[in-house]
């Protein structure tokens, strides 16, 4: 299915407390790394967090829903202010996520054109992501979209 059929399938909404769950078992389900074997069935251990980042001015989360209200797919956009560029605000995509059974359909596509749009709405100099080095199957998918890889990611679990 092409991408301009798909977002005439799925339609964006800001992420609601009711969106969790299924956000969670994307997550889990798109699991690499040290995230592989998290629990993410106890929604309680993530309501305080996901109610802050709701709430928080320099942070949208993003649901794409199927028209039977399920969600497809889903990301955060964190808007960042930096010294670099000019003090231009950088808008960092996390936690990119289509459900198993609708990958390959455009859905991260649509998803992906809503993150820069709300990156441009919010006057962002440029947007970034990482992804776990694993993902090489997304890491196709960002070159397609026209993304750089330029910087090489550290992590440090404490």
């Amino acid at each position: 299915m092409s991408d301009a059929r798909m977002g005439d399938r799925v339609r964006m909404e800001a992420a609601r407390p009711e969106h969790l769950p299924e956000i969670l078992a994307l997550m889990a389900a798109g699991a690499v790394g040290a995230r592989v074997g998290r629990d993410t069935t106890r929604t309680e251990d993530y309501t305080e967090a996901f109610a802050a980042m709701l709430a928080a001015p320099e942070l949208e989360v993003w649901v794409a829903l199927e028209p039977d209200g399920r969600v497809a797919g889903s990301f955060q956009i964190h808007f960042l202010r930096g010294l670099g560029f000019g003090g231009g605000i950088r808008a960092e995509v996390e936690s990119v996520h289509t459900r198993a059974d609708l990958r390959g359909q455009g859905i991260g596509s649509v998803m992906m054109a809503h993150a820069e749009l709300r990156a441009r709405a919010r006057h962002a100099c440029l947007i970034q992501l990482t992804s776990n080095r694993l993902r090489v199957d997304a890491h196709r998918f960002y070159d397609r979209l026209g993304f750089d890889q330029s910087h090489l990611g550290f992590k440090k679990m404490l």
